[in-house]
């Protein structure tokens, strides 16, 4: 017998993150590799970015964005009914950092899982898998974009080192509430681009052993810079292009963007390409350098708490990353 069910949209119900105490600037790194101030600024817009103590890992940077988001939220542990984590650097191989975190947080025997390989978009296409969740069942998600990406790096490489950092950022999704909806979301893969930008060793075709290491390829993070620039120029300006037809808006009704925070030359470039002012886009890649998955979300908690967004805004969350995935999200407050 078919039945016919109402879909349900998805609200946001609290914004969080967290970010290390210690902080590794252009200067410290100009006494570790030939660099400067200057290099990394001219190039990447990056002042200074944080990097996890020894006595933190990843699930630790999850579980402190987490507890921020639920406080926020109003919610205890028990009240979400799933979590999903993006995140390309896990606690562990297996079992998944959503399972440690389930555990961690105190959460009921809920479904928990990772949502991983997925660069620095993971996040944004966490969002797309937990709408649909939520559409036709109402629950409460926990959704964590976590990366701690100082030890998953060739220190030793200019070129990719300097541009990371480490941090989560989490929201709560549900069927109900008054902050925020999620109208829409656009995302795509196109697997053609892989070679772009990838972390080769460790998987099956290149299993970490002792050839990798004594090569080093087991932590080198291969980038081309100049093809990586054009994609996701190209694949975020289409994607929020995309999501506000899908939801029958333009350009000109938008408040605000919050795009990853790879690059300050790819943020300006979003930003010309869509026809927005440089106000309209928002960036603390100054501050925080590139933590991956953990940059819209966290950047979507700090546009929050310093009280830039008002209620009407719509706002345009958009990312990409390894894959080659991109994506964005149309969400009103």
């Amino acid at each position: 017998m078919n039945v016919f069910r109402l879909r349900l949209m998805a609200h946001f119900l609290g914004f969080g993150g967290y970010v290390p105490e210690q902080i590794m600037t252009n200067a410290d790194w100009a006494q570790l590799v030939d660099t400067s101030d200057e290099w990394i600024t001219q190039r990447t817009g990056i002042k200074q970015r944080r990097f996890a103590a020894p006595d933190e890992s990843t699930l630790t940077l999850a579980a402190n964005a987490s507890r921020v988001t639920l406080s926020d939220a109003g919610l205890d542990a028990r009240d979400i009914d799933e979590i999903i984590v993006a995140t390309d650097t896990p606690e562990l191989y297996t079992p998944d950092t959503s399972a440690l975190l389930q555990e961690e947080l105190g959460c009921r025997n809920i479904p928990t899982y990772d949502l991983g390989g997925s660069g620095c978009a993971g996040f944004v296409q966490a969002l797309d898998v937990a709408r649909a969740r939520i559409a036709f069942e109402p629950r409460k998600i926990l959704i964590v974009g976590v990366e701690l990406i100082s030890r998953m790096m060739d220190w030793k490489d200019r070129a990719t080192a300097v541009l990371f950092g480490d941090g989560a950022g989490a929201v709560v999704l549900g069927p109900e509430g008054s902050r925020a909806r999620l109208l829409d979301v656009v995302s795509g893969t196109e697997g053609r681009y892989a070679d772009i930008l990838t972390l080769a060793s460790g998987g099956t075709r290149n299993p970490f052993n002792e050839l990798t290491l004594a090569s080093g390829d087991y932590n080198r993070i291969v980038m081309d810079g100049r093809r990586v620039f054009i994609e996701a120029v190209r694949r975020m300006s289409e994607a929020s292009a995309q999501v506000l037809d899908k939801i029958g808006k333009k350009v000109a009704d938008v408040a605000m963007v919050i795009p990853h925070q790879a690059n300050l030359r790819i943020i300006e470039a979003v930003g010309k390409k869509l026809g927005l002012s440089d106000d309209q886009m928002y960036v603390n890649v100054h501050e925080y350098g590139n933590t991956g998955s953990a940059t819209v979300p966290f950047a979507l908690h700090e546009a929050v708490q310093k009280g830039l967004i008002a209620k009407g805004d719509l706002v345009l969350l958009t990312a990409f990353g390894a894959g080659f995935h991109w994506s964005a999200a149309a969400v009103q407050f």
